[in-house]
């Protein structure tokens, strides 16, 4: 293989392209032309019980929620309530059917969820986690769409624990100069 310089040294383009051409076929397969230029992730298996529901934990700092999840006609209930009566803060009720929107799946889906632990917003927080493992255990085709939105990644933020000898996790007692 002889090889042509430009006058700085380098090679060109058309240089590179007769030294390919001149490897042999072995080494250096062609793409066809109709192949994907990946391949995709492999579909995931539907998750249901017994009753046709999916399960899953959805956590948010200290609250932890069990959710299940089936078609239905959009009811949600939180620990045997409805959950306009359990999280009267429109705010709330907005996180928690962001997974519906983003899925589009709205009154499609009833849930019935147990929560645990933390307050109200940690609550809220932890169904919707739990929502969107469960719809994805459910529809597996729906999981680029939700991951992508970023509900299925655990918020790790949590309280940080208090320190000896500090009021609080950082703040000091009151410094008395006499």
């Amino acid at each position: 293989m002889a090889e042509a310089n430009n006058s700085d040294g380098r090679q060109s383009l058309a240089d590179l392209g007769n030294v390919i051409s001149q490897t042999p076929d072995a080494v250096v397969a062609a793409p066809e032309s109709n192949a994907p230029a990946y391949e995709p992730a492999p579909l995931r298996e539907q998750e249901v019980d017994a009753q046709g529901r999916a399960y899953a934990t959805g956590r948010r700092k200290d609250a932890v929620a069990r959710v299940w999840l089936k078609p239905g006609t959009g009811k949600i209930t939180i620990n045997g309530r409805d959950f306009e009566t359990y999280f009267a803060r429109p705010s709330l009720r907005l996180v928690i059917n962001q997974v519906f929107g983003v899925a589009e799946r709205e009154g499609q889906y009833d849930v019935v969820a147990t929560v645990k632990g933390g307050g109200l917003s940690g609550q809220a927080g932890a169904v919707k986690h739990g929502i969107s493992q469960a719809i994805t255990k459910y529809e597996p085709i729906l999981r680029t769409q939700v991951k992508r939105a970023g509900f299925l990644t655990r918020d790790s933020r949590t309280v940080e624990r208090k320190k000896y000898g500090r009021a609080k996790a950082r703040r000091s007692f009151q410094f008395s100069k006499r």
